[in-house]
């Protein structure tokens, strides 16, 4: 196998098993080479997966969090991305060892809300299967409508029918070529009880039209994780960034982004989606106004204009001072 970016923080999993889940969609099974439990999770935890060529791609865990001896992501192809998702289906084989940073959570559950509502297109039913998991297993009641193309882009169906069936919860699906048109998401959301938390996990446009239609609800009841970029990436160039720990001085041409131009001068930052979505290359800005471009930030902290996502985000100012 294709060597790959195993860094002092890659833990070594080994590829216990490979499952065909749905058209595009795989399904690995990761546990510890010798047999040990692995770090523990929450739900809507995702682990870093480190590939060749210094890439990571952050993928959803969707097993259930009690389960100790394994991880189980799923990988959706997209022939139109970076390649991650390609090398993902193409090489790996049962057997091989693979590494991965420990779980961390970007999009966790509220475990105390009195209900909780689901909205899942695509590939984003794996953070979701996870929670829907968690929540059955404390006896709270949940709804997830999960909208897919079709019955062969669907995944996980017969699981998410055995959850719903077996306690607490409701599970709809929502399939654009037997219905004949897109789920009206405003619509659905309408119907959702005003106290519930309300989460969704799908393509741009799904969670900007479930963005909107939220927006009259209690912001801390409203839950969203992309999968890809909101927006494209600052990548105008005609700036300096300063790194203040050494002092080193690093221009930004035009087309590349700041994460760029320190991978190229072996600068040590943390990445993982490339994309503004998941927070790890979050750096602190010392000096210098950030152009934010990232999907991660709140509004109030972009205003602070403290910190940057490196992987997406350019700069307003000559020069940007970071804590590198």
């Amino acid at each position: 196998m294709e060597s790959v970016n195993a860094g002092a923080q890659g833990v070594a999993l080994q590829l216990a098993q490979l499952r065909y889940e749905a058209h595009q969609i795989v399904s690995f099974e990761l546990v510890d080479p010798d047999g040990r439990p692995l770090p523990s999770f929450t739900a809507g935890a995702h682990i870093d997966v480190l590939l060749p060529e210094a890439r990571v791609r952050s993928y959803s865990l969707l097993n259930d969090p009690v389960e100790t001896h394994r991880y189980v992501i799923a990988v959706q192809r997209d022939a139109a991305g970076k390649g991650g998702s390609i090398w993902m289906h193409d090489v790996p084989r049962v057997g091989s060892l693979m590494y991965a940073r420990p779980p961390a959570n970007d999009f966790p559950l509220a475990e105390a809300a009195s209900t909780s509502f689901f909205l899942a297109g695509g590939i984003g039913i794996t953070p979701v299967l996870a929670m829907v998991r968690r929540l059955c297993a404390l006896g709270k009641p949940w709804h997830l409508v999960y909208a897919a193309r079709s019955a062969r882009h669907a995944a996980f169906v017969a699981e998410l029918r055995r959850l719903a069936q077996a306690g607490h919860g409701r599970f709809d699906l929502w399939l654009d070529d037997e219905r004949g048109r897109p789920l009206d998401i405003p619509g659905t959301l309408a119907e959702v009880d005003a106290e519930a938390d309300v989460y969704c996990c799908g393509p741009k446009g799904m969670i900007d039209a479930f963005l909107d239609a939220a927006s009259g609800r209690p912001e801390a009841r409203v839950h969203y994780e992309r999968f890809g970029a909101a927006g494209p990436a600052a990548t105008q160039g005609g700036y300096a960034v300063v790194l203040a720990r050494t002092g080193q001085r690093l221009s930004v041409p035009a087309g590349k982004t700041i994460l760029d131009v320190l991978t190229e001068n072996d600068v040590d930052v943390q990445y993982a989606c490339s994309s503004g979505v998941c927070g790890t290359c979050r750096t602190i800005v010392i000096e210098g106004v950030p152009d934010h471009r990232d999907d991660y930030l709140t509004e109030e902290e972009r205003q602070r204009n403290d910190c940057i996502m490196v992987c997406c985000s350019g700069s307003r100012s000559a020069e940007l001072v970071l804590d590198l």
